[in-house]
């Protein structure tokens, strides 16, 4: 018996949009059937691109296509309406990441696709890459005992010629935020993952030598967790040459394991290719730590020999979230989850904005400024 294709759509036609394109392309479970623009033009190419329908309207497509299922693709800040538009059409939406550029757009959302009864995920594919899930299996397996300590570190480098590759990057109105919104969500979203809830963050951020942007290319945070367990987030945008994202859990027992989940230069989607597979970097788990060559050899070997990596792991999330929808389960990465990271970075903007903690959870904000109201010290 042949298994039923979701009928899916991408909404936004930015360079994020061929990956997800690509994505669909190889996922059985999935028939892309459409693309949405604001522009009726840029749809229709896109259209021709891959074969499927170009639409100017979001409803009109869910409805004449028969979409069952769409990716938000656009500008952060446009993210809500998009989602909320296919939730109440009667489509399931998976959206980029950051799920919004605030807290009070996530809530948005999620209530619009609980209402219309359908399920709400955000793209956070660095969970499924090997090295990130044997780490998470390692901590469910009391291989560190309980995690005591967490830290994010992500240095990489912006140049004014990726600023103005997209007249929307930069500015708080049309982006909502710097490295934390746009570069750090997937690493934000795994410290979450592996540490459990927060209690409470202290956080600063600065733009450092970026002067032609207004928002920050550079944050800091201390975190408690509710197990009360520490950690620490240190991103930013301003070090050359290249990019490592890091991130690491050390156990009460001692032990320590970590993923390197970015490194080589700059990802930009679209117009670059990942240049260093995705490896486990630090492992002491007792008996265990002879392994960590052999992983690195394997999931390097496994992460070159696809033909596109970035799209692949857009692939197993498009998989997971479809199975879920055909299961009627729940996906691994939720419109909660999403809402968490966008927690973590509204709270180092409120704690910058206080200069005092900012205890969990958080509400949204009454009149929605969460964004584009803070100022930064610049570098003397």
């Amino acid at each position: 018996m042949s298994m039923r294709k979701v009928r899916t759509a991408i909404i936004g036609c930015g360079k994020v949009s061929d990956l997800h394109a690509e994505a669909m392309k190889a996922t059985p479970e999935a028939e892309f059937v459409a693309i949405y623009s604001r522009s009726r033009d840029k749809a229709e190419q896109y259209g021709k691109k891959y074969g499927v329908q170009g639409f100017s309207d979001i409803r009109e497509m869910i409805v004449s296509a028969g979409v069952e299922m769409v990716v938000v693709c656009t500008p952060h800040p446009a993210h809500r309406a998009a989602a909320i538009a296919a939730a109440e059409a009667g489509a399931h939406v998976l959206v980029e990441k950051p799920l919004g550029a605030s807290l009070q757009e996530c809530d948005d959302m999620i209530d619009a696709a609980r209402r219309a009864g359908v399920k709400i995920g955000t793209v956070c594919q660095r969970r499924f890459y090997a090295p990130v899930q044997r780490l998470r299996r390692a901590i469910d397996d009391g291989k560190i005992g309980r995690p005591a300590l967490g830290t994010v570190l992500m240095l990489g480098w912006r140049d004014e010629k990726y600023y103005e590759s997209d007249p929307w990057r930069g500015q708080w109105a049309s982006e909502g935020g710097g490295v934390l919104v746009n570069q750090a969500p997937h690493q934000l979203d795994l410290l979450q993952w592996f540490m459990g809830p927060i209690d409470e963050l202290f956080g600063v951020w600065a733009n450092l030598n970026h002067p032609y942007i207004e928002v920050e290319d550079t944050a800091v945070a201390i975190v408690r967790f509710r197990s009360g367990a520490l950690g620490n987030i240190v991103v930013s945008n301003s070090q050359k040459p290249g990019i490592y994202g890091k991130v690491h859990v050390h156990g009460q027992n001692g032990a320590s394991v970590g993923v390197q989940t970015d490194g080589g230069a700059m990802f930009v989607a679209g117009m670059s290719s990942v240049l260093e597979p995705p490896i486990n970097d630090l492992w002491t788990v007792p008996g265990e730590e002879h392994l960590l060559e052999q992983w690195k050899r394997q999931d390097s070997d496994a992460f070159n020999g696809l033909p596109n990596a970035v799209a692949h792991y857009f692939h197993l999330q498009l998989q997971d979230f479809l199975r879920a929808i055909l299961a009627g389960t729940e996906p691994l990465i939720s419109g909660e989850d999403g809402r968490r990271t966008v927690e973590i970075f509204t709270a180092i903007y409120r704690s910058q904005k206080t200069g005092a903690p900012v205890k969990f959870p958080l509400a949204p904000d009454a009149g929605d400024r969460d964004y584009g109201t803070y100022t930064s010290v610049p570098l003397q």
